[in-house]
């Protein structure tokens, strides 16, 4: 591979918004792909609002999950711009990322069904919010309504008699993202081989229904309801946080091999030999017990102190990071991770191609700027 973009030459049209299909678009564009995105000429992508802060009129979110795009603002309920934008797709596209209203594409004349029947080569992506072919499959959906729904939030949180907790970032959202980037690429793959396209599907309610696979077999085997678990983990004993002088240290002793090994640094040998606490199913029963003295022993170091010791042990563990001490960190920045470009920071793609992480190329883009190299003098499917 002679380079971090090995979807250079390939061009994907982005039909959404907020999260899930910029998500899908950041990821191949970050593989070089060339990504369109197409907004509404009346402000866009609603996510360039979700703020304060604002950096050149965009939030956060916006920020985060638009670079290396080029911005179309097209109205698709004006005929002359969406044939506009249907031009652009069959004479150029490889693939589109839709993730509009149940049944808005199909009413507009850009879904799957018609742009496959003019393109066959087409790989078309359907992001949906509840999926196909359900009986919620017409409702809308939003990322803490997954959560809600697919019982993210009743494994979330410090216990069940406390209210729900939203995890802090958009996993169903941007899960969902990755799937769809997934099955393009695989689409795309086949398509070598074929010469056809394809439908892909997938959903935020099918993504955050994935998410929790775990619970789920946990019910079908009969073991009752998974229970919010705070910063631990159902099934292991210990594997959570524990409160320092200076902080919280996230100890994970995850298997018998490490429990006994962290008993050793504690000084306290004989329990990793008490039947109570000799296999891991036997201290998830008998947690009530343990913890305490674990606990009792981190409370006398500071957080670094206690990592030294536990590192020098081969015991995992890791200090919980604010965000701002995140942007800081040594380790993120060597491996390249925290990215900059004229003044703006932003995280890059969690993978490199032969040592390459993909580049900062351009940050996020102004609304409408490829309207004239991409339109040209077609005024229809101009902005504004």
């Amino acid at each position: 591979m002679s380079s971090a973009h090995p979807l250079r030459g390939y061009v994907v049209v982005e039909l959404g918004h907020s999260v899930a299909a910029p998500y899908t678009g950041l990821i191949l564009a970050e593989m070089g792909a060339e990504v369109i995105k197409v907004e509404n000429p009346d402000g866009g992508d609603a996510a360039r609002g979700w703020g304060p802060p604002f950096v050149n009129g965009a939030g956060p979110h916006f920020s985060a999950f638009n670079r290396n795009k080029a911005s179309l603002a097209v109205n698709l309920a004006d005929e002359g711009q969406r044939d506009a934008l249907v031009s652009l797709i069959l004479a150029r596209a490889d693939a589109v990322v839709c993730n509009l209203r149940a049944g808005a594409a199909a009413k507009l004349g850009v879904d799957a069904a018609r742009l496959r029947a003019l393109k066959p080569a087409l790989v078309y992506c359907d992001l949906g919010a509840f999926g196909s072919g359900g009986p919620l499959s017409h409702k809308p959906g939003y990322d803490p309504l997954m959560q809600a729904y697919c019982g993210v939030m009743s494994v979330t949180g410090e216990s069940a008699e406390r209210p729900p907790v939203r995890v802090g970032v958009s996993m169903v959202d941007m899960g969902a993202g990755m799937w769809s980037a997934i099955g393009i690429l695989a689409a795309l793959l086949e398509r070598k081989d074929t010469g056809v396209g394809g439908h892909v599907e997938t959903s935020l309610f099918e993504t955050a229904l994935a998410w929790v696979a775990t619970p789920m077999a946990r019910h079908a085997m009969g073991g009752g309801p998974q229970k919010p678990q705070g910063s631990g983990a159902a099934g292991i004993v210990p594997y959570q946080a524990f409160r320092t002088r200076s902080g919280w240290l996230v100890i994970g002793a995850g298997n018998d091999r490490l429990y006994g090994q962290l008993c050793r640094v504690m000084g306290r040998p004989d329990l990793a030999e008490d039947p109570r606490y000799l296999r891991n199913g036997d201290r998830v029963v008998n947690q009530a017990t343990l913890l305490p003295v674990i606990e009792a022993y981190a409370a006398q170091y500071d957080s670094d102190t206690l990592s030294a010791i536990l590192d020098e042990a081969g015991i995992p563990n890791a200090p919980v990071q604010t965000i701002a001490q995140l942007a800081r960190d040594e380790h993120a920045r060597r491996l390249g991770m925290i990215q900059e470009k004229d003044g703006h920071e932003t995280v890059g793609l969690p993978i490199r191609f032969d040592g390459l992480r993909p580049p900062l190329r351009t940050t996020s883009p102004a609304l409408g700027e490829a309207n004239e190299r991409l339109l040209g003098d077609n005024h229809d499917a101009r902005c504004g």
